[in-house]
């Protein structure tokens, strides 16, 4: 069958009835890929390098016969893979620039009778789409307030309502704090997250409102992009209040202390801040198993960090909203004043 060169738009257009695979190594598809993409690699990570190095050495014809020594016995495999994966679906191809990685599978699998195409310009195409997708103008609200008052909740009960929502943490597997990892689940690298966040954006209505969390830039170890972040703090911010019981006894149900030595880790990297005795009583509360102790200091910490960062945000779109209600109830409120808000 033949093969076709496809322009970024397109071939994201073709991904939900095609198979996509990623023929880069797996460092690079490690470090960032098309959501949904599966590795289909070319060149182990130590091939890639031998070619790379084989190349500056010795120039291009040398490098492409290594490349080729490489993959010859492998031919067979790449095919029989692939039929396994596609199901007879057709298969979109792509590599950094679009070049000789792609190009060569794609050869041989249209030869072997599947319909491939390849990205134009490579993944490198993709991230230029993805970060200009974020310069773009959103009507973004977001959703404030002191630790514990539910946001997550709110956003996955507008969720379901049928309302539009991205949910930063969720897709940087962190929940925003020096606590928000205690279950200790890998984080994706930024670059892999700005793409997740990308495919959730491209995909809403971009004339209807979108909710997301109040942040500050990082989540963890990963960063919200910068033209992203610019327009979440020109946005509307509808801050959450619930009283003090309430949001100790959200922490305490939620976060807890489940992880006593991450608990007690993220307790000492806030030694300077927190300082040294309340530090010692929070620890000495986790080993006694005394969690409102514990989660007391640590609400106290981020009440004060959070008000503190309000600082920065445009008061003129600043709005409280009573939250000391049920997630249902709180939801038709917030949704009410974003069509207030934008009509």
């Amino acid at each position: 069958m033949l093969q076709k060169s496809l322009p970024i738009a397109d071939f994201l257009a073709h991904q939900p009835s095609s198979i996509l695979l990623d023929v880069r190594s797996p460092k690079e598809f490690a470090h960032g890929h098309i959501p949904g993409a599966i590795s289909f690699s070319l060149f182990t990570d130590d091939e890639r390098h031998l070619v790379g190095l084989c190349y500056k050495q010795k120039g291009r014809d040398q490098a492409v016969l290594l490349g080729l020594e490489l993959v010859g016995p492998k031919l067979a495999t790449f095919v029989k893979e692939a039929k396994h994966l596609a199901d007879n679906k057709p298969i979109l191809l792509y590599c950094w620039r679009g070049g000789m990685r792609s190009n060569s599978m794609a050869i041989l699998l249209s030869t072997a009778g599947f319909q491939v195409s390849v990205l134009q310009k490579g993944y490198k195409a993709y991230r230029n789409w993805a970060l200009q997708l974020f310069e773009k103008h959103f009507k973004l609200v977001t959703i404030g307030g002191y630790t514990g008052t539910g946001k997550t909740f709110l956003l996955k009960e507008l969720h379901n309502r049928g309302h539009q929502v991205i949910d930063l943490e969720g897709l940087a597997g962190h929940q925003g704090s020096a606590f928000g990892n205690l279950a200790g689940i890998p984080q994706p690298t930024t670059e892999q997250f700005e793409n997740n966040v990308a495919q959730q954006l491209a995909a809403l209505n971009l004339d209807a409102p979108i909710f997301l969390e109040d942040e500050s830039m990082a989540i963890g170890q990963v960063r919200i992009p910068l033209a992203l972040h610019r327009s979440m703090q020109k946005a509307p911010l509808l801050f959450l209040q619930k009283n003090e019981k309430t949001r100790l006894a959200h922490v305490m149900a939620h976060y807890g202390l489940a992880n006593k030595s991450m608990a007690e880790a993220a307790f000492k990297r806030l030694e300077k801040r927190l300082g040294g005795q309340n530090v010692k009583l929070a620890i000495e509360a986790i080993h006694e198993n005394n969690t409102e102790t514990a989660c007391k200091i640590a609400l106290a910490y981020y009440d004060k960090i959070y008000y503190s960062g309000l600082d920065k945000r445009n008061m003129e779109y600043f709005m409280k909203i009573d939250a000391n209600c049920t997630d249902a109830e709180l939801a038709e409120k917030v949704a009410e004043k974003s069509s207030e808000i934008y009509g």
